[in-house]
């Protein structure tokens, strides 16, 4: 099979780096996931492999030299590979080579090779396609396994026995439920089952490649399809498993609760039809993580999870810290929102006080679009009259607490009345007075007794501090 080339936006880099091959005495391949998506009709990745049966940096160095002189190219002598960008690609190069690994790790030791040895390496028949870019057989596309069949049946297979590739190299195990999950594709049998007797294999795999799989399944259009592989093999147990705590249905005394982890896959899902931020999908994701620890079943009541949201929040940094995750503004972004999860749908009595109201609204601040995004995400009943109550009970928390904004304006609060006034006003230097001054503002704002106003906040302050014993100016 031939595959047209000409009309391919890379036609003539590809002709130049065909000719430079052919200069060198060297054969050249494109190899991968670009070959894959071509195949596919998906958009094309900006990333290209190469393969050459030969010294792969060499024949990089000599095709940026005919591209540009002056273009950059980083070699990788330990893997035998070097890459620069042109126009917009990053184009990496290797030689053709043979891999074996040892038991205790996922690095092979690396032998010259020829364009088979290489596909037999390669993780999936899908990835495992070959372009020819040698001018007796350009555009060819070499398949020795059959993938471009497993991609017109959406089928995961590996080149060789599924049960050696996953063990050669475990990270393999991610990929394939990443790949199911991204292009909607089913694991074969056989490789499924190699990776449930596989599994505890990923424990060689450090926490920051396993993420970067983990995180692409999270991105997918239906998470849960990868989630579920990953409940189904064992991985989920063996990197998250604080999610799996939260499986399973007690019963007692006729009274049960729903399975917490298929609730949580759901939201994930639901979710993901309304965002594509990732740390907003975590944040359904670990919703409800502090179930399974604060479960309790209270005769006269049923089961209760009281504090479940508090422990949940705190879960968070330990989970993120174990997993490698970033510990900065995206982890306290998760953190306050499974704080908060359950705030909103408390204030939907119509008793609610609007101290409640502001307290919602300086708590979450600019996240609080994204908090009912996830609260809606977490209506997960299937009858259509309760989904519809919900849906109408957020709808009109959303329109008391912009009610509430607009006369207050305690979103991203600011207190009306500095430190530094503070200090002005009682001639005072630094003191622990300033800081109980200013929490006594903000809590009489947002308890309504005052206006978010700087003339109300001042008399306020004036009062309070001669209760303290300060007096003005003096």
């Amino acid at each position: 099979m031939n595959i047209n080339l000409t009309q391919n936006k890379n036609f003539k880099t590809f002709k130049i780096f065909s000719e430079v091959a052919a200069k060198n005495n060297q054969t050249l391949f494109i190899v991968g996931g670009y070959v894959r998506d071509l195949l596919m009709k998906r958009q094309s990745p900006t990333d290209i492999d190469f393969v050459t049966e030969g010294n792969g940096i060499e024949l990089a160095k000599a095709i940026a030299k005919e591209l540009n002189p002056k273009l950059k190219v980083s070699v990788f002598k330990n893997y035998g590979t070097a890459m620069f960008k042109h126009q917009g690609l990053d184009l990496e190069f290797v030689g053709a080579r043979k891999e074996s690994y040892a038991e205790d790790s996922r690095k092979p030791s690396v032998e010259i090779g020829t364009l088979e040895d290489d596909q037999k390496r390669r993780d999936f028949t899908i990835n495992a396609l070959a372009i020819s870019l040698n001018k007796e057989n350009f555009g060819d596309l070499i398949d020795p396994f059959e993938g471009i069949l497993d991609i017109k049946n959406r089928i995961l297979r590996t080149p060789l026995e599924p049960s050696q590739t996953y063990s050669d190299d475990p990270l393999r195990m991610m990929r394939a439920i990443r790949f199911a999950s991204t292009l909607n594709f089913k694991i074969e049998e056989n490789s499924l089952n190699a990776i449930k007797n596989e599994s505890e294999r990923i424990r060689i795999v450090s926490l920051e490649r396993i993420m970067v799989e983990f995180n692409k399944i999270m991105l997918s259009a239906k998470p849960s399809a990868g989630l579920k592989l990953m409940e189904e093999t064992g991985l989920m147990q063996l990197i998250i498993p604080e999610l799996t705590a939260l499986k399973g249905i007690e019963e007692v005394e006729g009274q049960t609760h729903k399975d917490n982890f298929w609730h949580t896959l759901e939201v994930v899902d639901n979710i993901s039809t309304n965002t594509d931020n990732l740390w907003l999908r975590w944040a359904a994701l670990l919703h409800d993580i502090g179930k399974a620890p604060t479960k309790k079943f209270v005769d006269g009541i049923g089961w209760t999870f009281h504090g479940h949201e508090f422990l949940g929040s705190k879960m968070v940094k330990n989970l993120f810290y174990r997993l490698k995750l970033p510990l900065g503004t995206d982890m306290k972004y998760v953190q306050k929102l499974v704080k908060l999860s359950s705030r909103p749908i408390a204030l939907v009595d119509d008793g609610t006080s609007d101290s409640a109201l502001r307290r919602l609204l300086f708590d979450a601040g600019e996240d609080l679009e994204d908090l009912f995004i996830l609260n809606k995400a977490d209506i997960t009943t299937k009858n259509s009259s309760k989904q519809a109550k919900f849906k109408r009970n957020f709808e009109e928390v959303a329109i008391k607490i912009k009610e509430v904004e607009e006369k207050d304006q305690v979103r991203n609060f600011q207190p009306p009345i500095s430190g530094e006034e503070i200090m002005e006003l009682f001639n005072i230097k630094p003191s622990r007075e300033i800081g109980i001054l200013k929490e006594k503002v903000k809590e009489a704002i947002l308890e309504g007794e005052i206006a978010n106003d700087k003339d109300e906040a001042r008399n306020f302050v004036i009062k309070e501090g001669e209760l303290l014993g300060l007096k003005i100016g003096i």
